[in-house]
């Protein structure tokens, strides 16, 4: 493409602008603005790798050196979505191969990729840098070591929670000798050992590694070795935090330890021996990230690690620090502006039953810059939702699980409709939330009328009737995921508010009472929608109109229906008619 000077100016401008909304903008202003947008696109994010084609995205943008890509919805993480359904990758690198020989990253977030895709990957990008697997399977060691062997530039190879066979441990010593590019490697999901020489002279010779995250397999003896070798990193993941108590191991990892001087982020610590964690308290005080969610440490120790990052602005822990700990956590971390609190039993009838709002209270209190919440507890109450709403009118993210489902608020008894009311109507930048407990339309009511920057609502066991779907669908102009299971929403809010949906990413329905006649409908009056009804039980001869279908998934498309479904996808024509595989 020949630009002008005024052009080029433009293409420097556009530079600036970091996020893909605002670039879309600017490309619908003019066609020269459309034009220079067009070839000065290095990054696509696509949200739904079934929203657009791959031919579509190369089209649109021809210059791109970097792709961001989502597969799966998002209650795939809770088992809901059947095994073999979709989000594969290998379609999309065959595209891209053909036309981005300069492609530099690839990540992915609940896809399939296979050994195949690896090694295509491996051999059609030769300045290739970036792999993140996010929440994928498919794969095994195999490709990996072809990444390992062909990828002379890579900088960044992350695996976090993807399902990997494990072939070989030995796949690490495909890295050639002269690799040293290495910024970030994350082998956490790895399920069995991995060459440990290997890995210790891969890191070793990668003088520009920040981030390395090891698997639960790499023992705490030789993990000294590695944190001499890599004095620069600035996030660890350790690996299994246990060996046989002796001095020796503990002075040598106190040592290794005390020679980090740039530590900013820790996780792993699998299996801790709690006579080990004082080896790490050299580097407590410059940590700003811990990760402790795979970690079992119970109360005391815990509540001594934590008050030892006192400048932590983000902390993952399961409920083992107890209200006790996370009222510690309030008084000696001020700057803390993300929690997750994980159950270490979410089953288990009288296990941590001490962890209630008595300690989100606390943290609400204590951190006036905290942002994002995700709690898991056993009880609340709608004066401590309004409480934390009032001390924290900065959410971005606020998601509560209380265990047991439709639980009311444990003082009064009643819905926690006014306390979830609290947090919309106080929190105005709020994005992203996830409701549980005793909750009727009225909470739903709250949320349309007030939640206007939401983007992203999850809906477990709630509401009445339609009316709550209908105020959210209606109200809640920023909206884009909505994810709902089990709750009585059926056909009259879906096919009112239709045309919503055509400006949200994807709606997901389980377990609701949404029939098979309403999403027949519902596709023939909104072409630029696929409908897909996810059903394992009937045969699609057998489907009455009238029985409300198993799983509903609905989203935005300009590449229209999928080809590669299962049987037990159901894709709705337009035209009403219901295509089977």
């Amino acid at each position: 493409m020949a630009y002008s000077f005024l052009d080029e100016v433009l293409e420097h401008v556009f530079s600036f602008l970091t996020s893909d909304r605002d670039r879309n903008a600017v490309s619908l202003v003019c066609k020269s603005w459309y034009d220079v947008e067009r070839w000065c696109r290095r990054r696509v994010f696509v949200g739904n790798c079934y929203a657009v084609s791959p031919e579509i995205v190369i089209r649109r943008f021809p210059e791109v050196r970097s792709v961001e890509l989502k597969g799966k919805p998002h209650f795939a993480d809770f088992n809901l979505v059947p095994e073999g359904w979709g989000g594969f990758f290998h379609p999309w690198v065959e595209a891209m191969a053909r036309v981005y020989p300069w492609l530099e990253e690839i990540r992915l977030k609940r896809m399939v990729v296979t050994d195949e895709t690896l090694e295509l990957i491996s051999r059609s990008f030769k300045n290739f840098k970036v792999l993140s697997l996010s929440i994928c399977e498919g794969f095994t060691t195999d490709g990996l070591a072809a990444i390992a062997a062909n990828c002379r530039n890579l900088k960044e190879l992350n695996l976090r929670e993807s399902d990997v066979e494990d072939l070989s441990g030995h796949w690490l010593s495909h890295f050639p000798d002269n690799c040293t590019s290495l910024v970030s490697l994350d082998i956490t999901c790895l399920g069995s050992e991995v060459s440990f020489s290997a890995l210790e002279r891969l890191v070793a010779r990668c003088p520009n590694l920040r981030t390395l995250r090891l698997n639960r397999a790499v023992p705490l003896e030789k993990l000294p070795n590695l944190l001499r070798c890599t004095p620069q990193l600035v996030e660890l993941g350790t690996g299994g935090y246990t060996a046989e108590v002796r001095p020796d191991v503990l002075s040598n990892l106190a040592d290794a330890f005390a020679g980090c001087k740039q530590l900013k982020g820790l996780s792993g610590f699998w299996d801790v021996v709690p006579a080990y964690l004082p080896a790490m308290y050299s580097v407590c005080p410059g940590i700003t990230s811990l990760n402790l969610s795979y970690a079992i440490i119970q109360s005391p120790d815990l509540i001594k690690l934590v008050s030892l990052c006192c400048n932590l602005q983000r902390l993952w822990v399961m409920d083992y620090i107890e209200d006790t700990g996370l009222e510690a956590l309030a008084a000696s971390c001020k700057d803390l502006q993300e929690l997750r609190v994980f159950p270490s039993d979410p089953y288990a009838v009288e296990a941590n039953v001490d962890l209630t709002e008595q300690g989100l209270v606390a943290v609400s209190k204590g951190c006036p810059k905290l942002q994002s919440v995700l709690y898991f507890c056993r009880r609340m109450t709608n004066a401590a939702l309004a409480t934390i709403a009032q001390n924290n009118p900065n959410f971005i993210r606020f998601r509560l699980c209380i265990i047991e489902p439709r639980a009311p608020d444990y003082v009064t008894c009643e819905a926690l409709d006014t306390g979830f009311g609290a947090i919309v109507k106080h929190c105005k930048e709020l994005r992203r939330l996830s409701l549980s407990g005793l909750l009727t339309d009225r909470v739903f009511e709250y949320i349309g009328t007030y939640a206007k920057k939401l983007e992203m609502l999850s809906i477990a066991f709630a509401g009445d009737s339609d009316l709550g779907l209908n105020h959210v669908l209606s109200g809640c102009e920023s909206l884009r995921k909505l994810e709902i299971r089990d709750c009585p929403f059926g056909d009259d809010a879906l096919l009112a508010n239709a045309a919503k949906l055509e400006t949200m990413r994807s709606l997901w329905m389980s377990s609701c009472s949404v029939s098979f006649g309403a999403c027949k409908m519902l596709a023939k009056k909104m072409p630029g929608l696929n409908v897909e009804v996810i059903d394992e039980s009937d045969p699609p001869g057998s489907r009455l109109e009238s029985i409300p279908v198993e799983r509903l998934y609905i989203y935005r498309t300009v590449s229209g229906p999928r080809f590669d479904k299962p049987a037990f996808v159901w894709m709705m024509d337009n035209d009403a008619t219901p295509r089977c595989s």
